[in-house]
């Protein structure tokens, strides 16, 4: 029985390319739009898993990592002060505009750390080196945000208001979806690009030519002198910072700890580095609606496969009629029809999604690597992907078997 399923399925090539690539389409769209919610998930704190910290101590009404209110520098040494504490470093994370070699401006974040510190050194780095940034103006970037920043190699530069930002070293695996682009900085120059400020104010009588003029000025001015600009100041107790990272010493209870830093510092709040990319991905994910929104591209991917498969099944069963009515006249139960039909429907489905899952794949290789979107298809995600296709290719398998049923023998014998 299992012969007459695939002459059923390959009688007729063209049509049965053209059913594949409805499957494909079907496979590919839920594929794609579960990468795309997995991956954004995953991009929004993939940089927290890289932290290396074991606590993260910020203010009392952070949200996530990138909307937290500031702290005071002076929180760090409070927290080095602390019992069980090997290693405390800041982190500031600002917003700033940044100026492309060729003009153009678009919204970055730095984030400044100490570069020789104990913190963010799982970086997989592709060029350059951490150590660099503790040259004033450098930054570190990854190469997904190295087509926004309009940056091509080390050396390269643009400006963040009006000082230079030297582009030191190229990272990967480190900017997330909705962050746009980033760079990586030393704390002092974080707090200069800060101060700095983002825009030229000009006066609203001068107009907008003149207000470009300044700005072209302005960046030719600093990408043509050979006089460095005036080094970063250093950092007061009072400047603000975003958090505090932590790392314990050996065998201490970080439960204990974070109950001590809680008890030190009642204005903050302490969460394990888990935590803290827990707490952003769900931000983005239940907050935002994004997940709901993704999660409907794949529901609706998988509707249009039912649906395709369906029409595709029911159309070959009333093609092959007399076949089925020929079996039922020689004495073929019902179940062995069944069988017929579901076996073609599991071979539509693995040979639609084999190829599509390849599709995918490429994909979100080309993705990473040109856009810096992560579609990530994991082996588990793979596997239930096949699961789905399986479940939706058989589903629509029993639109198909109900017009067996009904199928009169004597059907064969009709002109």
């Amino acid at each position: 029985m299992a012969s007459i399923a695939r002459k059923n399925l390959f009688e007729d090539i063209p049509r049965f390319l053209v059913a594949q690539a409805g499957i494909m389409f079907a496979v590919s769209l839920v594929t794609i739009q579960t990468g795309i919610l997995n991956g954004f998930v995953h991009s929004t704190g993939q940089l927290i898993d890289q932290s290396g910290a074991d606590l993260w101590i910020g203010s009392k009404r952070m949200q996530q990592l990138e909307v937290s209110p500031p702290i005071p520098l002076q929180r760090l040494l409070q927290v080095r002060e602390i019992e069980g504490v090997a290693y405390a470093d800041p982190l500031a994370i600002r917003q700033v505009l940044w100026q492309t070699p060729k003009g153009q401006t678009t919204v970055a974040r730095v984030y400044g750390f100490q570069p020789g510190g104990a913190f963010f050194t799982q970086w997989q780095l592709v060029a350059g080196d951490v150590q660099a940034l503790k040259t004033p103006y450098t930054f570190i970037a990854d190469q997904a945000n190295l087509n926004t920043l309009e940056l091509r190699e080390i050396g390269d530069r643009g400006l963040v208001g009006s000082l230079p930002a030297i582009l030191v070293g190229i990272t990967k695996n480190t900017s997330s979806i909705v962050s746009g682009a980033i760079l990586f900085t030393s704390l002092e120059t974080a707090s200069a690009y800060t101060k700095t400020g983002t825009t030229i104010r000009c006066r609203i009588r001068e107009g907008v030519t003149e207000c470009l003029t300044a700005l072209e000025d302005l960046y030719n001015q600093n990408s043509t002198s050979n006089t460095p600009p005036k080094a970063p100041e250093p950092i007061s107790l009072a400047d603000p910072i975003s958090f505090v990272l932590l790392k314990a010493k050996p065998d201490q209870n970080l439960e204990q700890l974070r109950r001590q830093i809680e008890a030190a510092l009642p204005d903050t709040r302490v969460v394990t580095n888990a935590e803290m990319a827990e707490i952003t991905r769900s931000f983005w994910l239940r907050r935002t609606g994004v997940g709901f929104v993704l999660g409907l591209g794949a529901a609706v991917g998988f509707i249009v496969g039912v649906v395709v498969v369906s029409q595709i099944l029911y159309a070959s069963v009333s093609d092959h009629l007399r076949e089925f009515g020929t079996l039922k006249a020689m004495g073929a139960s019902d179940w062995v029809i069944y069988r017929v039909i579901t076996e073609q429907a599991l071979w539509m489905a693995v040979l639609g999604y084999l190829p599509s899952m390849v599709l995918c794949l490429g994909l979100g290789s080309w993705t990473m690597a040109t856009k810096g979107i992560l579609i990530l298809i994991t082996p588990a995600i793979a596997g239930g992907i096949l699961g789905i296709t399986i479940v939706m290719c058989v589903g629509s398998a029993l639109f198909a078997i109900q017009k067996v049923t009904h199928v009169d023998p004597a059907i064969v014998f009709k002109a």
